[in-house]
């Protein structure tokens, strides 16, 4: 087998056009001169401040959402749908503008970022369809003596908490549902990438949402956001995409108001490569699974189980990919992975790796930091990770491909299904029984078969296990903010 050095190639720059383009769209944005900061993961550079909002002006986003969340329940589907599809028109229109400030804010390539826009604003157009499609039904009672009509109506008042790492799709996968069944809006995005959230509503109003309808709350206090809104009555809905940790806290909380919740929690992908599995598109879509946002992602493929008669070719034509894999500034010409988040993570990422190299793993490419501003971390290959080492356990969340082999169907899938989270699965095989069997025998909420990229807007995205409840996406995601009701009508009989 061929070795690449662990080493690490020149960093790629930004282009200044670009960064004056993202710079325009932060300083249109109207936000405060002190607040919390928001730094670019590339270079550390200061970009804007946000509003620090204690629980007393969270209590009043609360209020001011409430208010406009009557009102706009009261409004046809028709209407609601027509403000969405502006919405996703302004969206659209503003793909470039989007695309740079998710990237100067999160650090993703400005190719991913765009792809980023178009998942994100899918979710806009599919609620703007499914806005006029609520369920309901109308059936006989079995006795014959009443006619039951079921509807569907807004739950109310929704809290969205949304993720760092997908900062316009996480919002708009939340927002449009809510506004597609007629419920207000309080959103709070992550305080590391809150920008594109700010620009993303604004384009709402834009679209005819009324002003007060989504309340965005930035908060250094978390704990205090959470305790004041899910706590107070007129709040009848979390939807949470984060931590495992987090969630669980959550969700004690909204239990003492018997909140409606939806959780998108932590993940811990399992990949499996069997040995009839066509080499190129199984590398090819274990390199989408993995270094879409340089791993930090939900579902990215955590751990890599490929099967000993193909792992050899498998692992040296991973390695060869990886080790050439430009990387550098998401704004620059060519970059495929950009910085992580900050510098925790790439702290994180030598931790696993050292951890694994401890233990045996083999250390391929990779397995280093940048002596650079930003927070850069070389894509990374570990093959024969040992089981008890951190890297094979823990949620990953950076450019490290983790690699076990194993010998048969059974010893795999059980050895993928030995975690307590269940979010994404993949599975590579070019057997359609064996594809459906082992599907069908994960224990995850969604299966990549073939693929490395299974989100799609028209698909109910959700995990089992620890890794969640609810669903997000699809129709299915716009039950999540209704509530269902039945009336019985009785009528005579007559024989």
């Amino acid at each position: 087998m061929t070795v690449s050095a662990p080493g690490q190639s020149q960093l790629i720059s930004p282009n200044p056009t670009a960064i004056r383009t993202s710079d325009a769209v932060i300083s249109g944005l109207g936000l405060p001169s002190s607040g919390i900061p928001v730094h670019d993961p590339a270079t550390g550079d200061f970009l804007a401040a946000v509003p620090d909002v204690d629980a007393s002006g969270a209590l009043d986003a609360v209020r001011l959402a409430d208010a406009a969340g009557t009102k706009w329940a009261a409004t046809t589907p028709r209407h609601r749908a027509d403000v969405l599809y502006k919405w996703w028109t302004l969206l659209v229109e503003h793909t470039e503008q989007l695309a740079h400030l998710i990237t100067r804010e999160m650090g993703k390539p400005l190719a991913e970022a765009r792809g980023e826009v178009k998942y994100g604003t899918d979710f806009v157009r599919w609620y703007a369809e499914e806005a006029v499609r609520a369920g309901g039904g109308f059936r006989e009672a079995p006795d014959g003596g009443s006619h039951i009509i079921v509807r569907r109506s807004p739950v109310g008042l929704a809290v969205l908490i949304t993720p760092w790492n997908f900062p316009l799709a996480m919002a708009t996968r939340k927002i449009a549902p809510a506004l597609a069944a007629g419920c207000g809006a309080v959103i709070k995005p992550a305080t590391l990438t809150p920008l594109t959230t700010y620009y993303a509503v604004d384009l709402a109003r834009q679209a005819g949402a009324p002003e007060d309808l989504i309340q965005v709350v930035t908060t250094s206090k978390s704990g205090q956001f959470s305790d004041a809104v899910l706590r107070d009555e007129r709040v009848r809905k979390i939807s949470f995409t984060g931590s495992t940790e987090v969630g669980r806290q959550l969700l004690k909380t909204a239990g003492e108001g018997v909140l409606r919740t939806s959780m998108e929690l932590g993940g811990n992908a399992p990949l499996i490569v069997f040995g009839d599995a066509d080499l190129e598109r199984a590398v090819n879509g274990t390199i989408a699974a993995k270094l879409r946002n340089g791993g930090q992602s939900c579902i990215a493929a955590n751990r890599i189980y490929v099967q000993d008669t193909i792992a050899d070719a498998f692992v040296e034509a991973l390695t060869e990919r990886l080790a050439a894999v430009p990387v550098g500034n998401g704004l620059g010409q060519g970059t495929v992975v950009g910085p992580l988040i900050d510098n925790r993570a790439v702290e994180q990422m030598l931790s696993l790796t050292q951890d694994a190299v401890r233990q045996g793993a083999q250390l391929l490419t990779g397995g280093t930091a940048y002596d650079s501003p930003g927070n850069f971390f070389a894509p990374t290959v570990l093959d024969r990770v040992p089981a008890t080492a951190n890297i094979a356990n823990a949620e990953i969340f950076g450019p490290i491909a983790a690699i076990q082999r194993f010998s048969s169907e059974a010893e795999v899938i059980t050895r993928a299904n030995a975690t307590e989270f269940g979010l994404a699965g993949y599975v590579f095989t070019e057997n359609l029984d064996r594809a459906f069997n082992v599907a069908d025998r994960l224990e995850t909420g969604l299966v990549g078969i073939n693929q490395g990229v299974p989100s799609n807007a028209a698909a109910p995205f959700g995990g089992v296990k620890q890794s969640g409840i609810g669903r997000e996406g699809a129709s299915e995601g716009l039950e999540e903010y209704q509530n269902v009701r039945f009336y019985n009508i009785a009528r005579s009989v007559t024989h």
